[in-house]
């Protein structure tokens, strides 16, 4: 890491509270490690882009976070609490919503019963209408289509759906595993505004994985690269220089 990134890391880090702390993580497959001693900060209310070229481990990371794959040594912490060893429903209770990758829907229920399922799970009780009207504003053609299977939507449609289901969980931290992924063009701009408006609102942390570096800079406040299973540059995201797009996110 050179030092003016990890001088503005570490500025970042002491500005503000860290919501997530991750300390030198190790996680993998069997007995494949894909994360080797992974140490990154998340601060309250700020959007941090995880970025890095397809393998190296950014996937890995989100799961390990969420607590579908096992962390073999390391610390996570989160809101204060250390979260390694607890399971992935308590995880999620605590406030950390996660949209993956494949947008992870139920196909076989409504738009409407899908957003409510997170309702009930959340206990939005008198809440509800207003954590509706604001994912409708974020997403106006799901009140288009409430009455519509998932499975039946467009793949952007889907993804939508499952970044509002997460939003009416008033998570804390919202982790997106490129939300953009296989998005027809003409849905990528209004998904990229909603997760901009999402992180500018600052009423939640944020964890983007996204390939478009232009995105990755308007939406987020700090970066963070991986390489082989390792951080190997992280700092403010006004670093984020077009020397370190080149060598460690360009194909």
């Amino acid at each position: 890491m050179d030092t003016e990134a990890e001088v503005a890391n570490e500025k970042t880090v002491e500005e503000g509270t860290a919501l997530l702390s991750v300390r030198d993580l190790y996680a993998g497959y069997d007995e494949s490690t894909i994360l080797k001693g992974v140490s990154i900060d998340v601060p309250e209310k700020k959007a941090l882009a995880l970025l890095g070229r397809n393998g190296v481990g950014k996937t890995t990371l989100l799961n390990t976070i969420m607590g579908l794959v096992t962390a073999s040594s390391g610390s996570i912490q989160f809101a204060g609490q250390e979260i390694c060893r607890m399971a992935p429903d308590k995880r999620a209770r605590l406030g950390i919503g996660y949209v993956p990758q494949g947008r992870d829907i139920f196909p076989g229920l409504t738009v409407w019963e899908n957003l409510n399922v997170s309702l009930r799970v959340s206990n939005a009780g008198g809440e509800a209408e207003s954590r509706l009207e604001s994912v409708y504003e974020l997403f106006p053609v799901l009140k288009e289509m409430l009455k519509r299977k998932g499975g039946v939507l467009s793949g952007g449609q889907q993804q939508q759906l499952a970044i509002a289901r997460a939003l009416l969980l008033k998570p804390k931290l919202l982790i997106l595993d490129e939300p953009t992924e296989g998005i027809q063009p003409s849905i990528i701009d209004q998904i990229e505004d909603a997760i901009y408006a999402i992180g500018k609102k600052g009423e939640m942390s944020v964890i983007l994985v996204e390939q478009y570096i232009d995105f990755a800079r308007n939406a987020c406040d700090a970066f963070c690269i991986l390489e082989r299973g390792a951080v190997v540059q992280q700092g403010g995201i006004e670093l984020l220089d077009d020397e370190l797009v080149e060598r460690y996110l360009t194909v």
